[in-house]
């Protein structure tokens, strides 16, 4: 008797797992501990609902309304455009003033420019470089550029396409080539040949740094040298280095697209440029005070 009690209360004492696996044994076991004998149906263990696929994946198929996870929200779409365009597929434009600015020497005082203007997408894009010096309302000197980029790399463009020199001195057309980016350690770096006719080349350099004291607060150096393969007397330009300018401007962000600053700089010219230069009665070495505008959208 004792015995029958012992084996009732350890019946009633089975845990969930055991029960379950002796309600739904496996399917190779069952046939071949009692032969062919039918699973239960899912009416026969109790379940109502839909019929389960225990072999398929767990949670089993979706509800017939569920809603299909591909589907645009509310039935809204792009009409014929299928999806959102990327940024890379998107063309746009760009005007960024880096320097407009007064410039007092102690022979005079110009204003100076320097623009860039871009339109395209990421890869390939247009580029208009204008930079120039005018006194007393004149043109002393321009140079402008037309240029197609692309980009070869994430922070480098290669730039091909043309360059007008302009000014109080004859005109010079040239081929354009070179590189531009972000050189190691944030030095923007420009590096430019040029190709015109009757055999002359030149070789443009240019960086700069910005230095952040503060937030809005920015201390820029800026170095500039152009080199000539040959000289050209009515530009009064000599072959090899013929001028260098380095210089540093403060400015402060009011915005970030709106910047006043001020500035020092040094101009040189070298070689036979100077010996133009002193010829004509002006300085080849001289200081410089700067103040103006940096601005773009």
């Amino acid at each position: 008797m004792k015995r029958v009690v012992a084996i009732v209360l350890l019946a009633g004492l089975t845990p969930t797992w055991a029960q379950d696996t002796q309600m739904k044994p496996d399917v190779g076991h069952s046939q071949a501990d009692h032969g062919n004998a039918p699973a239960a149906t899912d009416a026969q263990a109790g379940n109502t609902g839909p019929a389960m696929d225990h072999g398929a994946m767990q949670g089993g198929s979706a509800p017939p309304d569920a809603r299909d996870p591909h589907a645009y929200s509310d039935g809204l779409d792009f009409g014929a455009h299928r999806h959102q365009p990327h940024s890379d597929q998107m063309s746009f434009a760009s005007l960024s003033v880096d320097r407009l600015e007064a410039v007092r020497s102690r022979e005079q005082t110009h204003a100076a420019y320097d623009l860039r203007f871009r339109y395209g997408r990421d890869y390939d894009r247009l580029v208009l470089k204008a930079e120039g010096e005018v006194a007393d309302g004149s043109t002393e000197t321009a140079r402008t550029e037309l240029l197609w980029g692309h980009a070869v790399a994430a922070y480098w463009d290669t730039q091909l396409g043309m360059r007008y020199d302009s000014g109080a001195r004859p005109n010079r057309g040239w081929l354009a080539f070179g590189v531009q980016g972000l050189a190691p350690y944030w030095f923007e770096t420009e590096v430019t040949a040029y190709v015109g006719d009757a055999g002359r080349t030149a070789l443009r350099l240019a960086a700069e740094y910005d230095l952040l004291l503060t937030q809005r607060l920015i201390l820029q150096p800026r170095i500039e040298a152009n080199l000539h393969g040959q000289r050209d007397a009515e530009r009064a330009l000599g072959s090899g280095l013929s001028d260098l300018t380095a210089g540093i401007r403060l400015r402060y962000e009011i915005r970030r697209e709106f910047a006043p600053y001020l500035g020092i700089e040094w101009a040189g010219k070298f070689g036979a440029t100077a010996d133009y230069a002193r010829t004509a009665g002006e300085d080849a070495r001289e200081a410089r005070f700067v103040a103006g505008l940096r601005f773009w959208y």
